[in-house]
């Protein structure tokens, strides 16, 4: 077996121009060499790629890590921007409370016991949240005491809510005590004679006078002394025609010695509508109004109703 290997190299007609002989060991020892190389090659160009793609993927890593900072970051603002709403939302209802105390007080009503204290037992409002905790630091305190003060605002809204109701039925029943209260003069005229004991003008003796006579024009409009369902129209013995107005709360008004009756039974009537035209029916002396206020059944001096 020859252990050497001669190359010749040619020139265009096909004539050898040189030539070279090498062992068969440094042509076996080169190929491996040569593969070696690639071998190595092809490693190196792997990891330069793995390491790359590695790189590529830290960047990533780090710009979502970099994105999920921020929006914790966000998030804690907004932690810390409703603290505030709701340190505000309890400075006004601890005004809107304080408010409703002053309009009991001038109005003279008492708050209902179940209802006295705005935030339940112990009554004082909590303390006002921390919002200056730093953005770096973990907002799990603060996100549970909101939540905690969350739920007394709700128990101090609801209280508040039932003190607001409870006054204003209160009030509404005050007015509607007020409208139902006879406060104005019926007609216009003068006194011919007041409430209490009086000589009688038909049979000169001393009688207890029921109501209040006023003198004036027949047809003169008659009014309403305040709100309140119309009870009775017609003719009653010497009274003549009347009619009856029941304003509830136990107070009744009655309008005799009437020419006409311009409501009927059952009608609803504000106070200052025109009820009747002034007459002289029944036993009289002359037209008037003979006008009458009643309190659970017995009658009252009528001027006490009158303010104007």
């Amino acid at each position: 077996m020859r252990k050497k290997i001669t190359f010749f190299m040619l020139n265009s007609s096909g004539s050898p121009i040189k030539q070279a002989t090498v062992s068969r060991t440094f042509l076996r020892f080169s190929g491996l060499f040569v593969t070696a190389i690639i071998t190595f090659f092809g490693f190196v160009m792997y990891d330069y790629y793995d390491v790359k793609l590695k790189l590529s993927n830290i960047r990533g890593v780090e710009s979502d890590i970099s994105e999920q900072s921020d929006i914790i970051v966000a998030q804690r603002k907004q932690i810390k921007n409703f603290a505030d709403e709701i340190n505000s939302l309890k400075s006004k209802l601890v005004d809107l409370n304080s408010f409703e105390k002053r309009l009991r007080i001038v109005a003279n009503i008492e708050k209902p016991a179940d209802q006295d204290n705005l935030f339940g037992i112990g009554g004082s409002a909590p303390d006002d949240l921390d919002t200056q905790i730093p953005l770096t630091d973990k907002h799990n305190s603060l996100v549970r005491e909101m939540h905690e003060q969350t739920r007394q605002l709700d128990l101090a809204s609801t209280n508040q809510k039932q003190g607001f109701e409870s006054l204003l039925k209160y009030l509404e029943d005050q007015q509607n005590l007020l409208a139902s209260t006879p406060a104005i003069r019926p007609v216009s005229g003068w006194t011919s004679s007041s409430f209490g004991y009086r000589v009688s003008p038909f049979t000169g003796l001393r009688e207890f006078h029921k109501g209040l006579d006023i003198a004036t024009r027949i047809g003169t409009p008659i009014i309403a002394t305040a709100d309140g369902v119309v009870t009775f129209t017609g003719r009653k013995g010497l009274l003549g025609k009347m009619i009856i107005i029941d304003h509830g709360h136990g107070m009744v008004t009655r309008y005799a010695h009437l020419q006409k009756t311009l409501k009927k039974y059952g009608d609803s009537v504000k106070r200052g509508d025109t009820i009747a035209l002034v007459g002289n029916s029944g036993r009289t002396t002359g037209s008037h109004l003979h006008y009458e206020v009643h309190l659970n059944g017995i009658p009252v001096n009528p001027e006490k109703y009158i303010l104007n």
